[in-house]
């Protein structure tokens, strides 16, 4: 059987080392932990002539990994000097139009600290643009714990675990048909799942430790077996 295709958003930069001019990349620990899972790892550019639901033909997930800081005028707010938004302005609407298409078409989707706070914001949900200097969430370890009754904690196995943070900006408001389920010690959202669909969303970066801790990598064999259920039941239906 084929390995599961999983579709990861890459990010337009206009630097990067090898290249000449602009580019495409993606975090080589997001694609290995994809690869790890039993996944195959196929970057999406941000540009393309088909809209985002002809794109997602032939993909079983989606992930939607970290990055820029979004547009706040996206969520109606000036941007302060602390947020740095994505190279170019295709980013955001790129990564929205996909994350919309897989929640219609029932694509799985893992959404990873930018994708995290992209879903809150499609939702109409809005953000703290930048946290105390001092906050623990800029760059360091800390706990979360998530709801004992939610998907992420029966994905994981667990009720609370150390994450690899690194984020200044933070949710406020939560979207419409999401629902927290994972919070730091602060109260700040760590985590979201959708009312209708196979979603995880996490505001930390699970791929930093995934190779040596499994809590961690099992976020991305959520993902991987989900498409693969996917794929299965779309190969059934088309026989």
């Amino acid at each position: 059987m084929q390995a599961p295709r999983i579709g990861v958003t890459g990010m337009w930069s206009n630097q990067i080392h090898g290249l000449r001019f602009d580019g495409t990349a993606v975090a080589s620990a997001v694609l290995r932990s994809v690869v790890r899972a039993g996944g195959e790892p196929l970057t999406l550019f941000a540009e393309g002539p088909s809209p985002a639901a002809e794109r997602l033909r032939g993909l079983d997930g989606l992930l939607i990994p970290g990055g820029f800081d979004l547009d706040p005028a996206r969520y109606g707010q000036a941007p302060l000097p602390t947020t740095v938004t994505a190279d170019f302005a295709a980013q955001d609407q790129f990564e929205a139009d996909l994350l919309s298409a897989a929640i219609a078409a029932g694509v799985p989707v893992l959404a990873i600290c930018r994708g995290f706070q992209l879903l809150n914001v499609e939702h109409g949900g809005t953000m703290v643009q930048d946290l105390p200097a001092d906050s623990v969430h800029r760059n360091s370890v800390h706990p979360v714990e998530l709801a004992p009754d939610s998907a992420l904690a029966g994905a994981l196995g667990v009720t609370e675990l150390p994450v690899s943070s690194y984020h200044h900006q933070a949710v406020d408001a939560v979207g419409t048909g999401l629902r927290v389920v994972g919070r730091a010690a602060d109260g700040i959202v760590e985590a979201l799942e959708h009312e209708r669909a196979e979603l995880l969303a996490v505001q930390w970066h699970p791929e930093d430790t995934a190779a040596t801790d499994p809590t961690q990598q099992a976020l991305f064999d959520w993902l991987v077996e989900r498409a693969a259920a996917r794929a299965a039941r779309t190969e059934r239906s088309a026989a």
